[in-house]
């Protein structure tokens, strides 16, 4: 399942969900918008893991969550808390940062 958030409300998904995965994005971004079905295509098969899309430009309280400077930007938080981020548009990274995600 992906969330796209409609407002600035990603901290209290992060406090409520035991696992997250943020994609932040803007719609002006080109490699946003190709990651965007392969951060899906992930949610697919990491049940125990709630994905969210945040538009990094619309919600800065969200964006500060994670430090974002440059997008597409993955972060992932455990029990509330950031764990880590990667700033990318390779595929083979962002499986990576959920595998570790999932180790831990």
């Amino acid at each position: 399942m992906v969330l796209e958030l409609d407002q600035d409300n990603l901290q209290e998904i992060i406090a409520d969900k035991k696992n997250v995965i943020v994609q932040y994005s803007a719609g002006w971004c080109g490699n946003c918008r190709i990651m965007k079905p392969k951060f899906k295509k992930e949610a697919s098969t990491h049940e125990d893991f709630t994905f969210v899309i945040a538009d990094a430009e619309k919600f800065p309280e969200s964006r500060k969550l994670a430090n974002v400077d440059n997008l597409p930007t993955f972060a992932t938080f455990t029990n509330g808390e950031f764990k880590n981020q990667v700033q990318t548009n390779k595929y083979d990274v962002l499986k990576e940062l959920i595998s570790e995600a999932s180790s831990n």
